[in-house]
């Protein structure tokens, strides 16, 4: 009996095997964790879908494998397993990964997945679309990816066999560490999104002076909940608040279709700062839940995040996503839209200024707010208004939803 990848979830196609947990002779249960897979989002162990004795190991440390691929085979328990096969022997270091203008066309010789706005597109280009990297589930290729593609021949000024190594050690001292299969997808992944998206960011400041006080007064009685009352939960709520004024900005662009979908949830993704690489995972339902809710979810995804623990599905559905820097001492910035999402919100560190107020200067806690959208999408009137209602919503934040 043949166990297989199963399929990973929509938007995951692939991963790399970081280790196996079995070897040949082994006796495993159903659902027993027998090997663990770094995707594009998060590393997480493989179940059997049988149980049996492992007869043979066909991946090996390193492979990148996708749904279907044959992962060991098992015998009956009870009965007769073959030899055991000598240990799987950890590969050496990956070798240089090459850059898209030259990967390889299919091998089945299948045209790839792609819509027929795409295919016109790359043959009015001349673009074989065999060599062009997708980003959707199976490898399916959306314009944004062909549009990377094209950004990278123009960055390139014309397709290379191989790349240019450059020798930093002859300038100095140097330290190498290998691009992670995480850090590729982060890479191409805004890559697609620079390239694809006419990207504009609305930028203002919001006086969170009261919403600190707030969150100083009630943080005690979250700490008692096991939650902490921190910006971005707020930010949440103000957030949601915002966008079902503006469901705009709660959009996503089909391309294939040519239809601007407008959702009806809100799944508000957050950006979490890992060692591993930007990740971020999706609160689902954010306005159908208090904010000690939202707290105690949070505090959850995040060690999650940085554990690399997520499941495919808490990476998935996002609508929204919220940046926020401010804990890092960062000011303003220009956030990347989350593609398929039309909009991004990037938060800086709050800072005492002098502001007016009543007709007199004083000290204000003001917080730098940068939305950045979709520009095919939102027009910047549009964003303009979301942008002051987000900010009003911090100013007048309602003490009510705060306390527990």
């Amino acid at each position: 009996m043949d166990i297989r990848l199963p399929n990973l979830g929509e938007g995951t196609d692939s991963g790399v095997v970081v280790n196996i947990l079995v070897k040949a002779g082994d006796s495993v249960q159903l659902d027993q964790p027998i090997l663990e897979l770094e995707t594009d989002k998060a590393v997480g162990s493989i179940p059997a879908s049988a149980a049996g004795l492992v007869q043979q190991i066909r991946v090996n440390i390193g492979d990148k494998i996708s749904a279907g691929t044959v992962l060991l085979t098992l015998a009956e328990n009870g009965g007769a397993a073959a030899p055991a096969a000598p240990p799987v022997a950890q590969r050496p270091a990956a070798r240089p990964v090459q850059p898209v203008t030259t990967l390889p066309p299919t091998a089945s010789g299948v045209p790839p997945a792609a819509s027929p706005t795409v295919r016109k597109m790359a043959a009015q280009l001349g673009i074989d679309l065999t060599v062009v990297p997708g980003s959707g589930h199976g490898g399916r290729i959306a314009v944004e990816d062909l549009r990377a593609y094209i950004q990278n021949l123009q960055t390139a000024g014309a397709p290379a066999k191989t790349a240019t190594a450059i020798d930093f050690s002859k300038f100095g001292p140097v330290k190498k560490q290998p691009v992670s299969q995480l850090r590729k997808t982060i890479a191409r992944r805004m890559s697609a999104s620079w390239a694809a998206v006419p990207r504009v960011t609305q930028f203002d400041e919001a006086d969170i002076t009261g919403l600190n006080e707030l969150r100083k007064k009630f943080a005690p009685a979250y700490e008692k909940q096991g939650a902490k009352l921190t910006l971005t939960v707020l930010a949440i709520k103000a957030v949601v608040q915002t966008l079902k004024k503006h469901p705009l900005l709660n959009a996503s662009l089909d391309e294939a279709t040519s239809e601007i979908v407008l959702k009806g949830y809100y799944h508000i993704g957050i950006a979490v700062d890992t060692e591993h690489g930007l990740l971020v995972p999706v609160i689902r339902d954010a306005d159908q839940k208090s904010l000690l809710q939202l707290a105690k979810e949070l505090d959850d995804l995040a060690g999650k995040t940085r554990d690399r623990k997520l499941t495919s599905d808490q990476m998935q559905g996002g609508s929204f996503t919220i940046s926020n820097q401010g804990g890092i001492g960062s000011g303003a910035f220009t956030p990347i839209v989350n593609l398929p999402e039309v909009a991004i919100l990037g938060l800086g560190r709050g800072a005492l200024k002098p502001a007016v107020v009543a007709g007199k200067i004083e000290p204000r806690l003001l917080l730098p707010v940068a939305v950045s959208y979709d520009h095919r999408v939102i027009d910047g009137g549009s964003a303009a208004r979301f942008v002051v209602d987000l900010v009003a919503a911090f100013q007048n934040f309602d003490a009510k939803e705060v306390q527990i």
